[in-house]
This record gives C-alpha cells, sequence and structure tokens, in this order.
C-alpha cells in the first residue's frame, strides 16, 4: 500500500468571506478567512475523512502563504508538495452570501502563485509514493501548468496508479467573462474544450457538473456531450445534477440521462452552496480509492457533502463589532436555514 492515498494539484488560496451575511461585497465591512480552492478543499476534505491525502501547488513566499501551509499541516494534509514562490504573492477570493441565493466572489489570481507550477514543481519521488492524483481543469488554462498536470499524469499512470479529473470549470480563470464575474459558471468556449479534452486520454475518472460536462464535451446537450467525451476516454463519467443528485455512466451512453446509474439527493439545509462540489468529491472520492462497489460511492459522497456544507454553514449577521464566531458560540448567531432542498440549487466546485 501507498503512504498516500491521492495528491490533488492545482489551486490554492485564501477565501474572504463577507461576514456581513445577505450584503453586497459593497456594504462589507469584515471579512473571515478560509482555506480556498478546490483541489485544497477537496485534500482537507478526504483527509477528515480519514484518507492519506497530499496536494501540489505553490503559495507566495508570504503571510498568506504561511497560512494555507499552517492549515494543511493541522489538516493533516502532506504539503511536501507545497513550495513557497517568494516571486508571487497567494490567490485569494473576496466572496459573500445574498439572501436572494446568490455568491458573488471575486478571483484576485493575476500572476498568483499556484499559477506558476510546472513541470519541474512534480516531483516523482512524491509522485512514487500515491495511489492516485487528482487534477483540476483550471490548471490546464495555461501551457506551463498544464505540462505540470500532465507530467504528474503521465508518471502516476506509468506506475500503475490511477488519475482523477474535476473539470473544475471556471469561465473568469480562462479568460472568457468579467473579471467581476467569478460567480458565472459556464461559457461555452471550442478552445477550452479542445484543450481540456486533450487530458482525457490520461484519466481513470472524470467529475463534474451538468455544465461542466457541456464545456468538456463542446455541447450544451448533456446527452450529447456525454458521448462526445465517450469517444475519447472509457473513464467512468460523473454528473453533478444538483438537487437531482448525481448519475455515473460507465460504457456506452444510454439514450437518457436516468438510465445511467443513479443516486438521489436528500433534504439538507443549505447556507452556502460554495464549495460544495469540493465535499462531494471528497466523499466521493474516499469510497472510489477504497474500492467500494458503484452503488456505495455516489450516496456515500451525498453525507460527506451534507457535512461539509453543514461546517460551513453561514451564521446570520452579527451584532455590530462582533465576529460572527464569536457571537455564534455565546448564542448570538445561529446558522441561516434557507428551507432550500436537496443538495440546493447548484451544489458545485467552490472557490
Amino acid at each position: 500500500m501507498k503512504p498516500l492515498d491521492i495528491i490533488a494539484i492545482g489551486r490554492a488560496g485564501v477565501d474572504l468571506y463577507g461576514e456581513q451575511v445577505g450584503g453586497r461585497l459593497e456594504d462589507m465591512a469584515s471579512f473571515a478567512k478560509y482555506l480556498g480552492g478546490s483541489p485544497t478543499n477537496t485534500a482537507v476534505g478526504l483527509a477528515r475523512l480519514g484518507l492519506n491525502a497530499g496536494l501540489i501547488t505553490r503559495v507566495g513566499g508570504d503571510h498568506m502563504g504561511r497560512f494555507i501551509r499552517e492549515e494543511l499541516v493541522r489538516e493533516g494534509v502532506d504539503t511536501r508538495g507545497v513550495r513557497s514562490d517568494p516571486a508571487r504573492l497567494t490567490a485569494l477570493v473576496l466572496l459573500g452570501i445574498r439572501e436572494n441565493g446568490t455568491y458573488p466572489l471575486i478571483f484576485y489570481r493575476q500572476d498568483c502563485a499556484d499559477m506558476a507550477l510546472c513541470e519541474a514543481d512534480i516531483d516523482p519521488a512524491l509522485i512514487a509514493q500515491a495511489g492516485a492524483v487528482l487534477l483540476s481543469g483550471t490548471h490546464f488554462s495555461t501551457a506551463q501548468t498544464a505540462a505540470a498536470c500532465r507530467r504528474a499524469a503521465t508518471l502516476m499512470r506509468g506506475q500503475g496508479g490511477r488519475v482523477v479529473l474535476d473539470v473544475d470549470y471556471r469561465p473568469v480563470l480562462w479568460d472568457l467573462a468579467p473579471r467581476d464575474a467569478g460567480e458565472d459558471r459556464f461559457v461555452a468556449s471550442h478552445s477550452v474544450t479542445a484543450t481540456m479534452q486533450r487530458a482525457l486520454d490520461l484519466v481513470d475518472l472524470v467529475v463534474g457538473t451538468e455544465e461542466e460536462i457541456h464545456l468538456l464535451g463542446g455541447s450544451t446537450n448533456t446527452l450529447d456531450a456525454l458521448r462526445s467525451i465517450r469517444t475519447l476516454t472509457d473513464a467512468p463519467v460523473v454528473v453533478k445534477r444538483g438537487a437531482k443528485g448525481c448519475v455515473v455512466f460507465e460504457g456506452v451512453i444510454p439514450g437518457e440521462l436516468d438510465e445511467g446509474l443513479v443516486a438521489p439527493a436528500f433534504a439538507v439545509p443549505v447556507a452556502n452552496v460554495l464549495g460544495a462540489g469540493d465535499g462531494f468529491m471528497a466523499g466521493f472520492l474516499r469510497g472510489w480509492l477504497r474500492g467500494s462497489r458503484w452503488r456505495a460511492r455516489p450516496r456515500g459522497a451525498m453525507p460527506a457533502a451534507r457535512s461539509w456544507w453543514r461546517a460551513t454553514a453561514a451564521p446570520r449577521p452579527c451584532p455590530p463589532g462582533r465576529s460572527w464566531r464569536r457571537s455564534w458560540r455565546q448564542g448570538r448567531a445561529q446558522p441561516r436555514q434557507p428551507g432550500a432542498d436537496a443538495l440546493g440549487d447548484h451544489p458545485r466546485p467552490g472557490g
């Protein structure tokens, strides 16, 4: 057995959540600091679920970079692949939670540390200690980071390990949306589709929302997109469908989505959907990596995602001058439960 179950590769940043829940980002007076970046979140989730998870990324040689490294150590994530870059700053994201069910966010990632990841950062000795790698779609957005991902995948495949692709599509991170439109989840792009499809020859599992499957397959018809993906890889494809749960497709794509292996959702109070996809991925991979039967895996993923959401449930606005953490502990603020059903309207990868 390998010392590490899996190594996640890609984004690592700091999420700064506005504490005045319901307000505009323009009106925020204070922010709370958390780990961010889909691969980083997933690595933490896997560690919390009892797996040995590592992370390969870059952080700035700055205060926020040290925060990320220290938090990863506290969470039990292997940080040997986390490199400090003295020439760049750690990525930041500003996020809000609006009462109307929207979640505005702004990425501050211009020339950030994790996008300087290169092939030289992929240590064959570290890869050799893991049974799988998790790739993030965002890190195929530049030739340099894509080369690093392909090197890690090639090394993993060469030693008989497995490769997972989280499509993780954020149009703004491909320069396809305005800088203030970080919340946007889908912009069709033949160029991005072609770039992402070039990664499919090396993967053993593909996971994405319906919009992400549309992007990867080059069609806004989900079944057509799945058939396009199937011509390029035999890997199972997991489609996250929000309140409808998820569907797994092995082999030939059927005539209807519901003819795949369907894992229905169940009711859960949703306070914030950002990061829900990372919680789902951690739960799903726990089963997949441990060899659980397919029918056990999607259902096992949902409670893990539910736990993730509850752990990050957003509080109601706090009394002036008080942090929400302190107010929550003292009973002055309670988790906001808007009564959304199942997995919420759009449970997708977050910050």
